[in-house]
């Protein structure tokens, strides 16, 4: 049994946003920081990825960890009502997410992926190291 009444429940989810997250405004953050420039949303790409590097060929999707079932504390919860739909859904949501990176790929994008629990206060510095060998400033040149 659900601890809220059907219109509390509804109002609560629909309030829970798809884009200009916190996590996704921290990875903004962090990019631009190292002096990385984006585009945001753009709807002519697959699944909409939240940062778009033209420059670099690259999208990044900034994902929540329960809705999308990372493999972490976060993304390991089950609901205690309703599982077998939670369950559906999210992994639903997984091979949507599957799906979009690979047509993605398909056109020649590259495709990365950060998650909500690498936004955290105490793993910040380790995203920013991340963001920052993921977009290398001086790459390799071709053979």
């Amino acid at each position: 049994m659900d601890v809220h009444d059907r219109e509390t429940r509804s109002f609560n989810m629909a309030r829970i946003r798809g884009k200009d997250t916190k996590p996704e405004m921290i990875v903004r953050r962090a990019c631009h920081a190292l002096g990385l420039r984006f585009r945001l949303h753009r709807k002519d790409l697959p699944g909409k990825p939240d940062l778009v590097f033209p420059k670099h060929k690259t999208v990044v999707f900034v994902h929540g960890c329960f809705w999308h079932s990372h493999d972490c504390r976060y993304g390991r919860v089950v609901p205690a009502t309703n599982p077998e739909f939670w369950r559906d859904k999210r992994a639903a949501t997984v091979e949507r997410d599957r799906k979009k990176a690979d047509e993605l790929r398909a056109l020649g994008w590259r495709v990365l992926e950060y998650w909500e629990c690498e936004t955290k206060p105490k793993q910040l510095e380790v995203l920013v190291e991340r963001i920052a060998s993921d977009f290398p400033l001086y790459p390799s040149e071709p053979s």
